[in-house]
């Protein structure tokens, strides 16, 4: 409890997101699942790891483990099938 008020500490009313570690994890396997040249959305992997949770709470980890992997030059992004140098506003995610 916050110690201010009655109701539960902030903390305590999020759900816990999964790490980016485990974000580059599922990126890595669902890109190894679709054939070569074919891409992913963000959304994809924020849901196959949110299982019943809630997958909007997990993007912020999707978008930390795609700066990663892109940064590592894993991955490539784009939208509407022209190249992204960074991540912004809607983009893909495929296998370099």
């Amino acid at each position: 409890m916050d110690r201010r008020s009655d109701r539960p500490a902030p903390c305590s009313r999020i759900r816990a997101a999964v790490s980016a570690q485990s974000a580059q994890i599922a990126i890595l396997a669902l890109l190894d699942r679709r054939e070569r040249g074919t891409t992913i959305c963000p959304s994809e992997v924020a849901r196959a790891l949110a299982a019943q949770d809630d997958w909007r709470a997990h993007m912020a980890s999707v978008h930390e483990a795609v700066d990663i992997l892109a940064a590592r030059g894993d991955i490539a992004l784009s939208w509407k099938g022209k190249p992204l140098d960074q991540r912004r506003g809607a983009y893909r995610i495929a296998r370099r």
